[in-house]
């Protein structure tokens, strides 16, 4: 097949990050040309004069729309879209130069009609940027590539860093108005209708992520809220995996407990896991300041998904209530 691509951004009040990812776009090596479709989710801070300022270096559309979230956005953009496989990626992204090499080589070793990618900190990200980073990709936490290079033909791919061919586009119609976890869903009806899935290693991004602490935890607790209700929608999808967060933090409760019956080898296990999380956070980052503040990180994205994994658990398992109703703030309507 030739493959022409169209990268796909959904944007939201973000004019800064939105000139910062075309400015790594127009400095992409690639032999051929590629499309930017950029999609105003109903901004007050719009990305217009932004995209002016790029219209002589890309071939570039814009459109704005109503507001309806991110996964709608790019349905909207892939309708629109001139290429046959769609480039998906978050505003708060910076690509590498050698980022559509990377896809394309990828594709032609191991063609898949849904791919996705790592992603990493940039130098230039402040340092809670960097510490989130680590605990959101590090094998120790319940971040990662998940599942990594064993597991590259059986990936779930995230839409901060995603490709997705137009047939499968058409097949599944895109993303659903989930938000968070319109990318997992998408990832299991395409299995469900045996789309190929798989991981390219090396098409890396720099991923921004949360620029605080509090902004952090909210996203994680919704991923927490989130993952009982497609577990609930694609039966045979859930993993013991997803409790380990809410096993951690029911664990640390117990073992602070514990203390007042003279335990205190429990909460000895959790010290030597910080610990030991601190060191490898200063191997990859050389910073100690960043070695702590991935133990403060890591701790609010334990319990955060933790904490709102078990609220969506009881929600969905035990009281049987309706997704959209139970948490209306997960879910947008169509615009």
């Amino acid at each position: 097949m030739n493959r022409e691509y169209s990268f796909i951004v959904p944007v939201y009040n973000r004019p800064e990050e939105t000139r910062e990812l075309l400015q790594s776009m127009a400095a992409l090596k690639f032999d051929r040309g590629f499309e930017v479709v950029i999609v105003e989710d109903g901004s007050s801070r719009t990305s217009e004069e932004v995209i002016k300022e790029f219209k002589d270096h890309l071939d570039i559309s814009y459109y704005f729309k109503d507001n309806s979230g991110p996964g709608k956005s790019r349905n909207f953009g892939m309708q629109r879209a001139k290429g046959n496989y769609f480039l998906i990626l978050d505003s708060d992204v910076i690509l590498p130069v050698d980022y559509l090499q990377q896809v394309d080589i990828g594709l032609n070793e191991n063609y898949c009609d849904c791919f996705g990618g790592p992603d990493g900190a940039h130098k230039t990200f402040s340092d809670i940027q960097k510490a989130i980073d680590f605990s959101m990709t590090s094998f120790l936490t319940t971040g990662g590539i998940r599942g990594g290079k064993k597991a590259v033909n059986k990936f779930q791919p995230r839409s901060f860093n995603m490709g997705l061919s137009k047939e499968a586009f058409l097949a599944t119609e895109g993303f659903g108005s989930i938000h968070p976890g319109e990318d997992p869903d998408l990832s299991l009806r395409l299995e469900k209708q045996n789309f190929k899935t798989c991981l390219i290693p090396k098409a890396v991004v720099f991923h921004k992520r949360r620029i605080d602490w509090e902004k952090f935890y909210n996203q994680v607790h919704k991923f927490g809220l989130t993952r009982p209700i497609l577990n609930k929608w694609h039966k045979g999808s859930a993993k013991i995996t997803y409790w380990f967060p809410s096993i951690f933090i029911v664990g640390f409760v117990i073992s602070v407990l514990a203390i007042r019956l003279g335990i205190w080898w429990m909460l000895g296990l959790y010290v030597l896991y910080f610990t030991v999380l601190f060191f490898l956070a200063i191997l990859k980052t050389r910073s100690f300041k960043i070695g702590f503040l991935a133990i403060l990180a890591t701790v609010i994205q334990f319990f955060g998904y933790g904490y709102g994994f078990l609220r969506s658990s009881w929600s969905m398992l035990i009281i049987k209530a309706n997704p959209e109703e139970a948490y209306p703030g997960l879910f947008f309507k169509d615009a």
